[in-house]
């Protein structure tokens, strides 16, 4: 049986069919892959936010988070999304079991290097890997809210798409980033094109071009930080085109897969 670390971004989730959630259920229940899902809310943390007039930004993808921005964040991230996506699998007639990086110290986190000027983000540092592997033993699918803490109990937000690579680092999982879109793309004489692959090289050419920006820096370079950390592969792929998930489990192309190697395919 293999890990597969499942990033749902805030982006898709309203967007996911049924048939994904199914396919997940497929996947576990085929004996060869135990999914676990790790989830982000950015989206409705922002609508949120903007209903009760608090002020939020980002640096390099990453939000401004406050102690204010903070109990919206693990509100809507633990709370609302968090059980929504139980519910799906449930309805599915699957088992979900959903938890915080929180309970049980699952997610043990420090503060970023630039904590003074972006606040309570935090990296994960340690993963509790021995729960999530009680959970799977209980024929659950683990459902991950990206808010963690340190040892004094304070707590952090943390990117999504950064504590998805750290678990599936700690468990030697692949890991599978999907989006709303099919991947990462480049532009090619004035049109987009989509990447099979890309390098690391690739990646930072293209964050220094502004090609990859925003949201998708944390997401690259948590995929490059998780190859590095023997994670066996990452893909970027689309949650809403029917199948994508089995499909990339059977070893077809899809999406774009995140490569170490230092040859690059992108012409910078």
């Amino acid at each position: 049986m293999k890990y597969l670390v499942i990033k749902c971004g805030g982006s898709v989730l309203e967007k996911l069919p049924a048939l994904f959630f199914r396919d997940i259920i497929q996947l576990q229940q085929g004996g060869e892959w135990q999914p676990i899902i790790v989830h982000g809310g950015g989206p409705l943390i922002s609508t949120l936010l903007t209903k009760l007039g608090i002020p939020t930004k980002f640096v390099n993808g990453l939000r401004v988070t406050t102690e204010e921005v903070l109990d919206i964040v693990e509100m809507v991230l633990s709370g609302s999304v968090n059980k929504q996506i139980v519910r799906q699998i449930t309805k599915q007639g699957g088992r979900a079991y959903g938890i915080s990086g929180v309970d049980g110290g699952l997610l043990q986190t420090t503060p970023v290097h630039n904590a003074d000027e972006i606040g309570f983000v935090g990296n994960v540092c340690n993963v509790n890997k021995t729960m999530i592997e009680e959970i799977v033993k209980s024929e659950y699918i683990p459902v991950i809210s990206p808010v963690g803490m340190d040892l004094e109990g304070q707590r952090y937000n943390v990117n999504g798409d950064m504590a998805a690579a750290a678990i599936a680092s700690s468990l030697q999982a692949t890991l599978c980033m999907v989006s709303d879109i099919p991947g990462i793309y480049t532009v090619v004489e004035g049109k987009q094109q989509l990447l099979n692959q890309a390098t690391q090289t690739d990646i930072e050419n293209m964050i220094s071009q502004e090609i990859i920006k925003g949201g998708m820096i944390p997401k690259v370079r948590s995929a490059i930080d998780a190859l590095t950390a023997n994670v066996p592969e990452v893909v970027i792929l689309n949650g809403v085109d029917t199948s994508s998930l089995i499909d990339f489990t059977l070893g077809k192309e899809i999406g774009t897969k995140i490569l170490l190697n230092k040859e690059s395919h992108y012409a910078s």
